[in-house]
Order: structure tokens, then C-alpha cells, then sequence
């Protein structure tokens, strides 16, 4: 008799709003029965009793032995992480005027930083000098601190930077994550590889901190 075969994907980190959290919220599963597959997705797999927000490790394993407990005969392929991270938010209504508040604030701390950075170099290169002596060499008149260099030097410092982000607003150039996209998933990576890491030195005992 051929087994059932389960195939596993476990996502890096999950997060979830529920202290009962099911094999659903954290993996995909997939399995030929139905049946099985239904019954094995509302397994639990962890239950969560602090009230605070807090992010868990968990293993692999612990899934698979779970698994094994309902049906034993199944043929389990994991094909996601060794280790993953249940990241746990209490369930909070949204804030609106908060949120905005802050989105507000970071949008004025990037504008004025990137103005400030934007000024400070161009007064440490002395662009109005070098476009004013551009501008006499070309028309052999003095410049008036506004002409078609200054202009073309702003559009192009605009145009520059959206190709640079990829995406003014909602609309994007094209389909490549944009700059930031890329790394606040290499922040999110960093930070869920050292929470596994720190989590297995505990356990073996060698924890740096």
C-alpha cells in the first residue's frame, strides 16, 4: 500500500493576531487527500499565553511530530525553513490618525534629509560656480544664479531620483523592487536569521549576550 505523501513549505516568519496558532498561519501544505490535508491545516501548533507582542522561534520538527501523531502512515517532504519565527501582534484596532501621523513624519524626515544632503553637496562641489563659469564660457555673459543649467540640473535631479526609487506614488516604473523594497527585506532576513541563531546558542548554551 503506497503511503500518503505531505509536502511542506514553512515560511521564514509569520505573523499572527490569534494566541491559538494553526499549521495554517505558518506553512503550506499540500497532500493528495483532502481530507487529510484539511484536518492536518487546523492543527495547533503553538499556543501563546503572554499578552505581550513577542517573536518565537520554533522548529521543523515539532510540525512533523505533530503530523506523525495524527496519521503515521504519511511520507512528510519539508521543503521550507529548519526553523521558523511566529511573530505574535496583540489584536489592536487600527489607529488611522496615528498611523498617518507617523507616515507623515518619516516623509518629512526623508524629504529634509535628502534636501539637506543634496545642499551640502552641492555647496562642497560649488555647482553655482561651475555652472556660472559654464554659463560665461558658453554666452560669455555673467549669470544670474537662474538659467537653463540651474533648470535642467533640478528637473534632471527629479527625474533621477523617481528612476532611482522606481515608483512615484502608486505607479511604478517597472516590475524590480524598488531600492527600499530591497532592503527592508534585507533587514527583515538579518533580523530573523540572528533571532534563529541567538535561539539555537540558548538552547546549546554558548549565548553571547
Amino acid at each position: 500500500m503506497s503511503r500518503t505523501e505531505v509536502y511542506l513549505n514553512v515560511r521564514e516568519i509569520s505573523e499572527v493576531h490569534e494566541k491559538k496558532v494553526l499549521l495554517k498561519d505558518v506553512a503550506e501544505l499540500w497532500c493528495g487527500d483532502s481530507h487529510l490535508a484539511a484536518k492536518l491545516n487546523a492543527l495547533t501548533v503553538k499556543v501563546i499565553k503572554s499578552d505581550r507582542n513577542w517573536r518565537y522561534v520554533e522548529s521543523v520538527l515539532d510540525l512533523i511530530r505533530l503530523i506523525r501523531d495524527v496519521d503515521p502512515s504519511v511520507q512528510i517532504n519539508s521543503i521550507g525553513q529548519v526553523n521558523y519565527i511566529i511573530d505574535y501582534h496583540k489584536p489592536e484596532k487600527k489607529k488611522y490618525v496615528r498611523e498617518w501621523l507617523k507616515t507623515g513624519f518619516v516623509c518629512l524626515v526623508c524629504f529634509f534629509g535628502a534636501a539637506f544632503a543634496i545642499m551640502t553637496f552641492n555647496n562642497d562641489v560649488d555647482v553655482t560656480k561651475v555652472f556660472g563659469e559654464i554659463y560665461f564660457v558658453v554666452t560669455g555673459k555673467q549669470s544670474d544664479g537662474f538659467t537653463i543649467l540651474e533648470l535642467s540640473y533640478s528637473l534632471g535631479l527629479a527625474v533621477g531620483i523617481i528612476g532611482f526609487f522606481n515608483h512615484f506614488s502608486r505607479w511604478k516604473i517597472n516590475t524590480d523592487p524598488t531600492p527600499l523594497e530591497v532592503e527592508m527585506r534585507l533587514y527583515e532576513d538579518n533580523i530573523s536569521k540572528t533571532l534563529i541563531q541567538n535561539a539555537d546558542r540558548k538552547e546549546s548554551g554558548t549565548d553571547v549576550t
